[in-house]
């Protein structure tokens, strides 16, 4: 997977050209309330790339050679940070500097980012494709991806570099005879990637926000609506956490023939799990309270009931005329 950079056009401009980037950066978009836009001055303009500005995702991927996919997965991983601003999420040009600036830029980013499925995934650890399969059924390593393929079986990817690691990790378990309780647990029929998928994927969201509110809503969109009715009396408060849940997945316009697959993988269904995120949702929804109200309908504009009364004088439908209605 080659990364294509514009070398000559970097040293030309400089690192961090914001013509380089393709689109003007915003200043003073910083993600802490009340940081200053500017050095040394609070309400003043920020210097160009300097601390408070920032760039839109497409420019950010564009400035370290990645594709959308690649640099969805960087912010998902943890590689590439992002930072809340008056524009949404955005990238700081302080931390396109740090990425760039990283040991083996680009060549090292994109091979934290390679993510495999069981096939490739065997190959590199040098494992049959049973094993892998049963290792990650097992829960020793944790999807960071997932596709639902014509049969509408969901494919599951994983970071080669999180397989690696795991390989040095636990030589072991790499040959020899399923240790008892996996092959047990197998049996019965234990499939710990979805969850270890949402876990994963709920750890990722919660990093990218401190709102209360926002937090709880990350850990209800993994509760089916029965769950969520149970664990959230108020339906004020299911309704603002609906409102502010994010998307587990982005899920194309001609999905919904698999839409039912994808549910299932978004959605807890083991009750252990389902216990967890219970417990967890219950503490948000506790700091979310002390913070603020989930918004409720001004009782003054709540608009009375409609008045199905018959005005004088109003002639009867024929349907009324029919039933012997008034």
């Amino acid at each position: 997977m080659a990364v294509r950079m514009d070398q000559e056009l970097r040293e030309s401009q400089g690192p961090w050209s914001l013509e380089w980037f393709g689109e003007p950066s915003v200043p003073g978009q910083a993600s802490v309330p009340g940081q200053a836009s500017g050095p040394g001055d609070p309400g003043g303009p920020a210097e160009p790339g300097g601390p408070g500005e920032s760039v839109a995702f497409g420019a950010a991927a564009r400035a370290l050679g990645l594709r959308p996919r690649e640099f969805e997965l960087a912010v998902q991983l943890g590689e590439v940070r992002t930072v809340t601003t008056g524009l949404g999420r955005r990238v700081a040009c302080e931390e396109l500097r740090r990425v760039t600036a990283a040991e083996g830029f680009p060549e090292a980013l994109v091979v934290r980012l390679r993510v495999v499925g069981t096939a490739e995934g065997a190959e590199l650890l040098g494992i049959s494709q049973g094993r892998l399969t049963r290792l990650a059924r097992g829960g020793f390593f944790a999807p960071v991806r997932f596709y639902v393929n014509r049969y509408r079986a969901v494919v599951w990817l994983y970071p080669a570099s999180e397989l690696t690691e795991f390989a040095i990790r636990q030589p072991e378990l790499l040959s020899g005879r399923t240790p008892p309780g996996l092959s047990a647990a197998l049996a019965a029929g234990e499939d710990w990637r979805a969850a270890k998928w949402r876990g994963r994927r709920t750890g990722q969201l919660l990093a990218q926000t401190e709102d209360p509110w926002e937090r709880a809503a990350v850990l209800a969109s993994v509760l089916g609506s029965v769950e969520l009715a149970s664990a959230v009396a108020d339906s004020y408060e299911r309704a603002h956490l609906r409102e502010l849940r994010p998307a587990l997945v982005r899920m194309r316009p001609e999905a919904g023939a698999v839409r039912d697959v994808i549910d299932a993988v978004v959605t807890a269904d083991d009750p252990r799990e389902i216990r967890r995120y219970r417990a967890a949702l219950a503490s948000s929804l506790g700091d979310a309270r002390r913070a603020r109200p989930a918004p409720r309908p001004d009782a003054a504009a709540e608009r009375p009931p409609a008045d199905r009364t018959r005005a004088p004088g109003r002639p009867r439908s024929l349907w009324q005329k029919l039933v012997g209605g008034r």
